[in-house]
């Protein structure tokens, strides 16, 4: 067992603090830019992380940020490097090391992840560049006829090559299947698919030799399509979360940091919650957060581009980042909203 990596991966679950996602693509980014008015610049988007990264109190609830290629590489407002502003404030700096999806071969509406070709010669620039954990992300669509075992299988077996080679290299994996809410279906499908989805990925850690206890899991919720005829009340979500993961999720991984996947600010925060308190006793792995849209959202509606909102931008950032951190400890209140 790689003990370093081991703790790595508990101290990120740690005293119910979360993980920053920040690592949209360049792509990506510039879509939320462009949703309050700026253009996808370098300058723009470097701004934008520096609001995240200075954000004060921000180690208190973040234990972990989600890099990009071009933002591990970026230094901030003030000429240092993100890497090591992160760094000394004790929080630690993880990569998004895929490459995005593209359509599973025979089946054009399903995706697998790109990027495993060259991925250990990455893994160890990153590494020295100061990254201790990554992220790999697999998308699995559900619909009438979807998704097919091929996809599963093909989505799980990359996920398990990402994490052994990241292991291999001296960084702790973050496994990523995101099981979609887009779509018509009810909670029990989600349920359905999810559970078989999980199977298999644990079924390829397992053969891959990836160590569990120096790996994190971010799962999607069990949750309705957004589309369904009938949404699931946040005590249901919380239910069936619950009994998928116990079905399906080994002991030994030390950490679940849910991804929230398209739900509202609000809701990706209940349901964590609700989870927390449902769970009879300690759960056996921390269940925490790695959200990207659910903290920045509010901030990037604050600052729209101005310095003189980046302090208000922050106070929105921080008090997300401590809603969520309640939720993981169970002591979340839809009143502390106001």
């Amino acid at each position: 067992m790689n003990l370093t990596l081991d703790r790595i991966a508990q101290h990120l679950v740690a005293d119910g603090r979360g993980i920053l996602a920040a690592d949209e693509s360049t792509t990506t980014c510039g879509t939320r830019l462009a949703a309050v008015g700026l253009a996808n610049t370098e300058d723009n988007r470097r701004a934008w992380r520096d609001l995240l990264f200075t954000a004060p109190k921000l180690e208190k609830y973040i234990s972990g940020v989600i890099l990009y290629d071009e933002t591990i590489r970026q230094t901030g407002l003030n000429g240092k490097p993100f890497v090591e502003m992160l760094q000394a404030r004790g929080i630690m700096p993880g990569i998004k090391v895929d490459k995005g999806t593209t359509a599973v071969p025979g089946s054009p509406h399903e995706f697998i992840t790109e990027g495993l070709d060259g991925l250990p010669t990455r893994v160890k620039e990153y590494a020295k560049m100061g990254a201790t954990f990554a992220k790999w992300r697999g998308v699995i669509k559900i619909a009438a006829d979807l998704p097919t075992v091929t996809c599963i299988q093909q989505n799980a077996n990359a996920l398990a090559r990402y994490a052994a080679i990241c292991q291999e290299n001296g960084l702790v994996p973050i496994v990523e299947p995101e099981v979609l809410m887009d779509g018509t279906h009810s909670i029990d499908h989600s349920f359905t698919v999810t559970e078989m989805v999980l199977h298999e990925v644990f079924n390829a850690l397992y053969r891959h030799g990836v160590e569990l206890e120096a790996m994190l899991l971010k799962p999607s919720m069990v949750i309705a399509g957004d589309r369904a005829k009938k949404q699931a009340i946040p005590e249901e979500v919380a239910d069936w979360t619950l009994a998928c993961l116990q079905r399906t999720v080994p002991v030994a991984v030390p950490g679940i940091v849910f991804l929230s996947g398209g739900q509202s600010d609000k809701d990706a925060t209940l349901h964590l919650d609700l989870m927390n308190k449902a769970y009879e006793g300690t759960p056996p792995w921390a269940l925490t957060y790695s959200y990207g849209r659910a903290l920045q959202n509010a901030a990037m509606s604050v600052w729209r581009g101005s310095p003189k909102n980046v302090k208000a931008a922050q106070i929105a950032l921080i008090k997300r980042c401590e809603l969520n951190t309640l939720a993981a400890q169970g002591k979340y209140k839809p009143k502390f909203e106001k």
